[in-house]
């Protein structure tokens, strides 16, 4: 009875509308900041996650040794993979295609690839022109690799000691 009493006694004074307008006047007085995006960058994570990388070992060979892990985990089905035995008898990729508009960067290939060669870069300004080139294809996720190779390597030795 008495809770019942007290919440209409709320009601009748609006608190809950006094409590919401009290949090908007103690901020409406402070100071605001603005960035000015195009000129000024705010600071970026080595965590981000944004446009893929395949990346290549020291010698230039690939890393990708086509387990289909990547391809396993991802949530969204965007990685397709095909493979062959090469002549020396290790198996490399023959086909690597990711789907950016099913792609939804949540960085379980990058997790789950055992020789780190599938990784998300720090690039989140990308677009696309014309139609199909959403798909990203291997050579173009090696030239991404191979153009941020020095950027790569650095953010994951930042990453290695949380890994």
């Amino acid at each position: 009875m008495l809770k019942t009493i007290g919440r209409y006694w709320n009601t009748f004074l609006l608190s809950e509308l006094r409590t919401g307008l009290s949090v908007t006047l103690r901020h409406l007085f402070t100071r605001k900041f603005t960035i000015q995006y195009p000129e000024e960058r705010t600071p970026m994570s080595p965590r981000f996650r944004g446009l893929h990388a395949l990346r290549r070992y020291p010698n230039g060979e690939e890393r990708c040794i086509a387990c289909k892990l990547c391809e396993a985990v991802c949530p969204a089905a965007a990685i397709t993979i095909e493979s062959e035995v090469r002549a020396d008898g290790t198996r490399r990729t023959t086909r690597y295609d990711i789907d950016l508009f099913k792609c939804i960067y949540c960085g379980f290939c990058e997790e789950s690839c055992p020789v780190d060669s599938i990784v998300e870069t720090r690039i989140f300004e990308f677009h696309f022109e014309s139609r199909g080139e959403h798909i990203i294809n291997k050579q173009e996720l090696l030239a991404i690799g191979d153009k941020y190779e020095q950027q790569l390597a650095a953010d994951r030795a930042a990453d290695a000691k949380y890994r």
